[in-house]
């Protein structure tokens, strides 16, 4: 999909009311340092429309980016970064599942894990509550660039092992970097799209 046009749009804290949209949302969520901020920020090709940091937890906030006046992006709270309060950490985690159980626009999910190391406690936890919520999350493994072409079909397979992920299961290999896999997710945002104007 060609992005002519790309704002973050309204920005929620801890406190916030969430927006009621009329458009399709596709959530992304992922710990902390997996690369969202970059992953998105390919997606819509442009080099800062969500901020990356080389500090961790950066994103406190859900972020509605609206694209092209028709779909939005939502940048999920990272989780799982030890630097915060478990208080906080609590508040995070409510704040992402009100999202999630509230939206009416949700489209996909989008969970992004790190190719590089296997899923946390925490990433198990996210897939298994999306999966428990009658929604197939599409599975990203983002930082495909960081390792040897010879590594990758063993680290998916561990990937799809420790989530507990079926063989049908979508697992998208990813690089923000190299633009690998960003075809191939607008690829599933297009058919979720097209499959609502038919």
């Amino acid at each position: 999909m060609n992005i002519n046009k790309a704002e973050l749009q309204t920005v929620c804290g801890i406190t916030s009311k969430l927006p009621v949209n009329a458009l399709p949302e596709f959530a992304f969520a992922g710990r902390s340092n997996v690369g969202k901020s970059s992953l998105i920020n390919a997606l819509v090709n442009r080099k800062a429309l969500a901020r990356t940091s080389s500090q961790p937890g950066k994103t406190q906030t859900i972020n509605f980016y609206l694209l092209n006046d028709a779909l939005y992006f939502v940048d999920l709270p990272g989780y799982g970064y030890a630097k915060v309060t478990k208080e906080l950490v609590a508040k995070w985690g409510r704040m992402i599942e009100r999202y999630l159980i509230t939206s009416k626009q949700l489209r996909r999910i989008f969970l992004l894990v790190d190719i590089r190391h296997e899923p946390t406690d925490n990433d198990k936890a996210m897939y298994a509550w999306i999966v428990d919520r009658g929604i197939q999350p599409v599975v990203i493994a983002t930082k495909l660039d960081k390792i040897n072409r010879s590594q990758r079909d063993r680290q998916l397979a561990m990937i799809r092992r420790t989530l507990g992920m079926a063989q049908e299961d979508v697992l998208i290999p990813c690089s923000a970097l190299s633009k690998q896999g960003i075809e191939e997710l607008w690829g599933i945002m297009e058919e979720c799209l097209s499959t609502e104007q038919e």
